[in-house]
């Protein structure tokens, strides 16, 4: 089992900049890939970025391409998600996932564990 907790939510402005983190905890020696979610009120959750365990490969939606970046230290056992220019549409729950996997995961369906999430709310 895997436990996530992530950080790093709150209020900023549009072109602002946050950055989400995400410590995972339990059995965490074997390669575990790792990623990002979010789910906006209203709306499907949607799958937004991917790491793989080695950290050499990455996904990224195209809603988030070229404005956000997910990055790993696994001698933390920590990802991290740096979120530039961002836009009103980003406002959302951001949910940390881990599999156990080598491979980059770029669908919610590949992940078994899951954070709680922390609020991203950009504003106009």
């Amino acid at each position: 089992q895997v436990q996530l907790r992530e950080s790093g939510g709150g209020l900023v402005q549009a072109g602002g900049s946050l950055r989400l983190s995400c410590a995972a905890s339990g059995r965490t020696s074997s390669g575990i890939a790792m990623g990002w979610s979010r789910q906006a009120p209203g709306k499907e959750r949607e799958f937004v970025t991917a790491i793989n365990w080695s950290g050499s490969r990455t996904y990224y939606a195209d809603s988030v391409k070229g404005r956000f970046t997910i990055s790993r230290d696994n001698a933390k056992n920590t990802v991290y998600l740096q979120m530039n220019s961002l836009k009103p549409e980003d406002t959302a729950v951001y949910s940390c996932a881990a599999a156990y996997a080598t491979a980059v995961l770029t669908a919610a369906a590949g992940y078994a564990f899951w954070g709680q999430g922390t609020q991203v709310t950009v504003s106009s």
